[in-house]
């Protein structure tokens, strides 16, 4: 159960959202600028909100009322963007090993297969980051964060520095992981059909504010009306 009811005043944009999901996969929708990667920064701890709460599971991590905030390092939210931000002077095995040791966890080589397998990157361990085309290395990203063992997965734009080749190629691996984890996703885009195929619900944002909420049929595209004659 996810529940955001979150006001953020930045510059001369304001973000006032409220919705509630319980929904594998929430796709957050909407045009540049219509506040998506402001709002999932406030779910991620990198920006507090003005006013708002935040709940996830069950755990309260932002009640400005209540004057509780959770640094961003203690909420269990893993963060995969658009550019993966993998480290260039580790090789793929330390990539994927470092959220785990950022948070202080121990090593359970039985998860780390089950990733490795689930995102097909056993053949990739022993390479540097450089060496990784942009959908490897967005699968390695992915296997970062669900290492780190995350209560939710924000997901920015992941593919949208990719041609439509390493597009195609990323999809099914989230579509297993929306089906295989059960770690609840919310994923943002501003691509319909990227959605339709993975979120199970769909908050639409324009200007800061939920225009719609709902399931991803929102985002089909209706046919123009016939003019009357």
């Amino acid at each position: 159960m996810l529940e955001v009811e979150v006001r953020k005043q930045l510059g001369e944009f304001a973000l006032d959202v409220s919705f509630r999901s319980e929904g594998r996969v929430t796709g957050l929708f909407g045009a540049s600028g219509a506040g998506k990667t402001s709002l999932v920064n406030i779910i991620a701890g990198l920006l507090k909100p003005d006013h708002g709460l935040i709940v996830v599971d069950g755990q309260v991590l932002d009640d400005t009322q209540a004057g509780r905030h959770t640094p961003a390092h203690r909420r269990r939210i893993g963060y995969v963007f658009q550019d993966a931000r993998l480290f260039p002077h580790l090789d793929v095995k330390q990539n994927l090993d470092y959220g785990r040791c950022m948070n202080r966890l121990s090593f359970d080589p039985a998860a780390q297969d089950r990733v490795v397998a689930l995102l097909d990157i056993g053949h990739l361990l022993d390479r540097r980051t450089g060496q990784l085309s942009g959908g490897e290395r967005q699968r390695v990203a992915l296997g970062r964060a669900l290492l780190a063992r995350p209560r939710l997965l924000l997901f920015d734009e992941p593919l949208g520095a990719l041609d439509a080749d390493r597009k195609a190629e990323i999809l099914p691996y989230l579509v297993r992981l929306r089906d295989e984890t059960g770690v609840p996703m919310i994923y943002v885009s501003h691509d319909a059909d990227e959605l339709r195929r993975l979120a199970t619900d769909v908050v639409v944002l324009e200007r800061g504010r939920v225009a719609r909420a709902g399931s991803p049929d929102l985002l089909v595209e209706r046919p123009p009306a016939s003019p009357e004659l």
